[in-house]
């Protein structure tokens, strides 16, 4: 713990502090870390001006967003990459070589990762908080580079399922890191918009890798060529680790290459979000508060109901496509504008919710609505719709959009570190619920129709839906309770680490 001088009191919800502010309230104080948010102490031991004007805060943005956001993108990137591999390599020979067209084994292969992810999601988030983030990511890369390299080795469909497994378990860190870091480093307002540029590279990515694994197709060495898919992009990610650990600003506390003034200027523009930056220690009241917190569950089950239709998206879309009648690398090359139309989806949505305010959990079900429809066409046209059908596949993924919105709502209305840890961690499993679930209902002996998957996907977004609706009037309420009982909003969160809840002066984001 440190001793200072200098107490500091609201910051201006968009610049900085006035110095009337900070000499009105001129006591000793002490910094404790363990109650409080580490971020008190960059706010403590700054000697310099306190004020900052909007051009400074915005080239601070625009710096951080160089130095950030490149690599939160590519390491998204490549485990989207490394996840939906299998739907590529399945039109290559793995199924055929690894005897996946017996009863559902490709599809309980596509569905094993989840639970995995499930197993490691808890793990990675409570090092994440507790070591530097950094490192602990470049850690998780690291082991699923190696775990990737060794799918090459497997010559069964029981050894391609503990692979599943244990890939699962160590990408499972990635995203709700990541909601943490955008968490720590970004306003309320400004958060969906970062939340889409990282998350929109599901889609961006699929016009790269069909270019990738086209080339790698028709390589006739002494191996299948999907077993060279799996060597190129574990060696990728591998490199890619070691890009992670000495170029990725964690956190404003520890950042590097950033001006103490910068670091100070980026933690006290984020005390407007009343919710903190970062603190390491695990508190097990917050947790309790997750549990019984209303809106943390809808966000669970809008994230399961969301996500089931993704088991078509990452497992079975080259393989639909190539129930149409084209070749397995024509299918390849057809998922290119899939990738593109929802990789415009899943960064215009936040976006737009970037520019205007209000409209998140609106987006939400809106664009579950495009996988909606997409649902209803590929359940109930004929074969002979070819055009019509890849137009459907092209909007399944729609959802894609609403989820990065909902992953950034997650964040902005979840306070107190460990609470907005363990809820980032716990909305995954309503994501992974939602994975696993649905490549098991698209039934191989259904083929090419999938009615039950298709049955299963446009109910489950239909129920989706009405839970985004749900939450946004559950919100609602809540700011007008809070309206009503005259608390203001934006003050003193960093002195207490409060949570939403206990914090009365905080707004839900809608």
């Amino acid at each position: 713990m440190a001793t200072v001088d200098e107490k500091f009191d609201t910051v201006s919800p968009t610049y900085g502090m006035g110095a009337d502010q900070v000499e009105d309230l001129k006591q000793s104080i002490t910094v404790d870390t363990l109650h409080n948010d580490e971020a008190v102490r960059v706010l403590a031991n700054y000697q310099g001006a306190p004020e900052w004007d909007e051009k400074e805060e915005k080239r601070l943005v625009r710096k951080i967003d160089r130095r950030l956001l490149s690599i939160l993108c590519v390491t998204y990137g490549l485990q989207y990459y490394d996840k939906a591999m299998l739907s590529q390599a399945a039109i290559f020979g793995l199924r055929t070589d690894l005897k996946l067209t017996v009863g559902i084994r490709y599809s309980l292969a596509a569905a094993i990762f989840y639970p995995g992810f499930i197993v490691g999601a808890y793990p990675a988030i409570v090092l994440a908080q507790r070591y530097p983030i950094e490192r602990v990511i470049f850690g998780i890369v690291l082991l699923w580079g190696i775990c990737l390299m060794c799918t090459a080795a497997v010559q069964d469909h029981r050894g391609l399922y503990a692979q599943r497994f244990f890939l699962g378990a160590l990408e499972s860190g990635v995203s709700p890191a990541w909601m943490l870091v955008v968490g720590g480093w970004y306003k309320k307002q400004e958060q969906a918009l970062r939340m889409g540029a990282w998350y929109c590279m599901t889609g961006y990515v699929s016009i790269i890798s069909p270019l990738i694994n086209y080339g790698l197709g028709h390589i006739t060495g002494s191996l299948s060529p999907w077993r060279y898919m799996y060597i190129v992009a574990g060696a990728v990610t591998i490199i890619w680790a070691f890009v992670i650990l000495f170029l990725m600003p964690p956190d404003p506390i520890r950042a590097k290459r950033f001006t103490e003034r910068e670091k100070y200027i980026a933690v006290a523009r984020m005390r407007v979000n009343n919710s903190g930056v970062r603190n390491t220690h695990f508190k097990f009241e917050q947790l309790r508060e997750l549990l019984t917190d209303l809106r943390f569950w809808l966000c669970f089950f809008i994230a399961l109901t969301m996500l089931v239709a993704n088991g078509p998206v990452s497992s079975f879309q080259p393989i639909i496509i190539n129930d149409l009648g084209f070749s397995g690398l024509n299918s390849l090359l057809l998922v290119m504008p899939a990738g593109f139309v929802i990789g415009t989806i899943e960064l215009s949505v936040p976006y737009l919710c970037y520019r205007v305010k209000g409209l998140r959990a609106y987006m939400v079900a809106a664009t579950v609505c495009l996988t909606l429809l997409a649902s209803l066409l590929l359940w109930q046209l004929p074969q002979s719709a070819t055009g019509a059908k890849l137009f459907a596949l092209y909007i399944l993924a729609g959802y894609g959009g609403g989820y990065a919105v909902l992953m950034s709502l997650q964040i902005a209305n979840t306070a107190g570190y460990t609470k907005r840890s363990v809820g980032s961690s716990g909305m995954f499993v309503g994501y992974c619920l939602g994975n696993f679930m649905g490549p098991l209902v698209f039934i191989e002996k259904e083929k090419p129709y999938y009615t039950t998957g298709w049955i299963v996907t446009v109910a489950t977004s239909a129920m989706c839906i009405v839970l985004a609706i749900a939450y946004r009037l559950a919100c609602v309420r809540e700011n007008k309770k809070r309206d009503r009982d005259g608390a203001e909003a934006f003050e003193h969160a960093y002195e207490d680490d409060l949570t939403d809840v206990l914090n009365k002066q905080f707004r839900y984001t809608l």
